[in-house]
């Protein structure tokens, strides 16, 4: 099975760890980020990964080189010359996904132990266009869903910003993005921004007429590690071992 791992970010609020190296290397208890991304990956099949790099690029490539790719089939999205978002790095990687077979994407600065295989046959059962991973947890940014968690929405409760699909509806729910995407290939052909862009703002664009919908994990451990303090706080609570399986 296919995933794309979004590992070109800047990494700014990481600083000063990324004044040296890509968000992507910063280590929780001597495993880079990137390593840990891949092989949860591969412990639920997904072996064909394509990784998008920007920042300190050349460290990522040889990183992954000097693991031999951690024994997976990787390709680089090489986003050298411009930094594309989500949605915008999502569609010059497009080409390298199967047109029938969904696909995973997984921000690199993720941690959790949720069953990624329970997540991919959810969305499969349930044909959406994509399936977000969601969660309750304290933030300023949520996604606006349906009871039966049908995204309607996006809203910013520390600046009022507020996106609906529809001017009417029903009662809407905040709840958490958490990084983690199972998309059907239909999105490339209905995904008609350009350049630079936001995966959310397709869904947001699409959910009026297309399923998109949340996979509610409140049960299993998540955190983003998007800051030093965040980095340091995951290596003391994660066990490594054991999510990144014996053995490894």
């Amino acid at each position: 099975m296919k995933a794309m791992i979004f590992a070109a970010g800047l990494g700014t609020r990481l600083r000063p760890i990324t004044n040296d190296r890509p968000k992507a290397l910063a280590e929780i208890n001597g495993h880079a980020l990137l390593e840990i991304a891949i092989k949860r990956l591969k412990i639920h099949g997904f072996d064909e990964i394509i990784i998008n790099v920007h920042h300190y690029a050349d460290m990522v490539e040889n990183f992954l080189q000097s693991h031999h790719n951690f024994g997976a089939d990787i390709t680089i999205s090489d986003e050298r010359d411009q930094l594309l978002d989500t949605g915008g790095g999502l569609k010059k990687a497009s080409w390298f996904f199967d047109k029938k077979e969904p696909f995973l994407l997984y921000n690199v600065d993720i941690i959790t132990d949720v069953d990624l295989t329970a997540f991919y046959e959810f969305h499969k059962k349930n044909n959406a266009l994509a399936t977000l991973l969601v969660r309750h947890r304290e933030g300023s940014r949520f996604l606006l869903m349906t009871p039966d968690k049908r995204l309607y929405g996006w809203e910013n409760i520390a600046t009022g910003e507020k996106i609906l699909t529809c001017s009417s509806g029903p009662e809407l729910e905040r709840i958490a993005f958490s990084g983690l995407h199972v998309i059907d290939p239909l999105l490339f052909d209905l995904m008609t921004e350009n350049g630079v862009f936001s995966i959310v703002q397709t869904y947001l664009r699409l959910a009026k007429d297309h399923v998109i919908m949340g996979y509610v994990d409140d049960a299993s451990y998540w955190t983003d590690v998007g800051t030093p303090a965040k980095l340091i706080k995951a290596g003391e609570e994660i066990d490594l071992e054991q999510l990144l399986g014996k053995g490894d």
